[in-house]
């Protein structure tokens, strides 16, 4: 009696673990199941639904794009190019309802995709009125892609180079203004703080009321990351790039303020950052300090229209970001402080609200 209970005993035992067994395979097909009817989601451009795995950074959700969206964006990669750089190319891309957008895909390679990665944790972490505002990635090919806002009136560098209609003084001290309250936001509002590495007047776009937009993080560092030696590969653009980097290799967000100064510089004279071979910064720096010179360098362009103490305290400012000694050269925070001061139109500028 005793043999024959403990095989009915056993039986009820592997019956019971047959039971769960397949409790447990039903419960995790089924969740998978609901996971995938989860990530179908609804397309806020067009309405139509598509599987998607968004990435979620500090600052919100980014769109996960397939890369036949990209392509009917950018028509097939036939439409206008916007930018393009050694390692990327920026095409003008049009959503379903009509808006723009800015598709800028990494060229096709392993190292190249881990420069897209990169670039993607930035760019997930940032969000700033005067940083281009982030979008959405696809991930499906080695070419990553970026997707961001389209920025209508093209870059600080056409209307400072080559448009014939003359930025305003008060223009120009606005734009100044702006930038540094994006650089400051990288460097002391961000956690690790973040180094753009190349802070140029093509990477600065101006939208319909002439608001700078920061773009292009493909060369900026997060924290400690930024000040490593990496003398094979120099990041950066002639006449903006920090003389002492390209001495030690060392990176730090004293090197984006050394590169705020020459965008100061070019829009205090209207001239080009790097032009017959010689940086604006060390043919201007020995003199901008000077008054009376100063206002002479001036951008002729702006006839009388221009506050000469204004200009005098911009030249000052130019000189002090592109210092010699990286210690020595303010923070973005100083910066702002100083424009402040010495500067008040140059804040009066801001939108309404921020």
């Amino acid at each position: 009696m005793a043999a024959k209970i403990g095989v009915s005993q056993m039986v009820l035992i592997v019956l019971g673990v047959l039971m769960f067994l397949l409790v447990w395979v039903f419960f995790i097909v089924y969740y998978k199941f609901l996971k995938r009817r989860s990530d179908r989601v609804r397309d806020p451009e067009s309405g139509a639904s598509k599987e998607e795995t968004p990435l979620k950074g500090e600052v919100g959700v980014a769109r996960r794009f397939k890369w036949e969206e990209i392509e009917r964006m950018t028509s097939g990669f036939s439409s206008a190019v916007i930018g393009e750089g050694g390692f990327s190319t920026v095409y003008l891309a049009r959503f379903p309802d009509e808006s723009l957008g800015a598709v800028k895909v990494h060229r096709n390679s392993e190292r190249l995709h881990r420069a897209f990665k990169e670039e993607l944790e930035i760019v997930l972490r940032v969000s700033h009125t005067n940083i281009a505002r982030f979008i959405g990635y696809c991930d499906e090919r080695e070419e990553g892609v970026l997707v961001f806002e389209y920025v209508p009136n093209g870059s600080l560098h056409d209307h400072l180079h080559s448009n014939p209609n003359p930025l305003t003084w008060n223009q120009r001290t606005s734009i100044a203004y702006d930038l540094a309250r994006a650089l400051q936001h990288l460097h002391e509002n961000q956690n690790p703080y973040i180094v753009h590495g190349d802070v140029t007047s093509n990477n600065i776009l101006l939208d319909h009321r002439f608001k700078p937009k920061l773009c292009d993080f493909g060369s900026a560092k997060m924290g400690f990351s930024s000040a490593v030696t990496n003398r094979s590969v120099m990041m950066g653009s002639p006449g903006y790039v920090d003389p002492h980097y390209v001495r030690t290799g060392l990176m730090s967000k004293k090197s984006d303020v050394y590169s705020f100064g020459v965008i100061v510089l070019e829009l205090l004279m209207g001239r080009e950052a790097y032009e017959d071979e010689r940086m604006i910064a060390s043919v201007a720096a020995p003199m901008i300090e000077d008054s009376a010179k100063a206002v002479a360098m001036k951008d002729e362009r702006l006839g009388g229209q221009f506050d000469s103490e204004e200009v005098v305290a911009m030249g000052s400012l130019a000189a002090m970001c592109v210092g010699e000694q990286p210690s020595l050269r303010p923070s973005m925070g100083d910066v702002l402080r100083f424009m402040e001061e010495k500067v008040p139109l140059a804040k009066a500028g801001k939108v309404a609200g921020e």
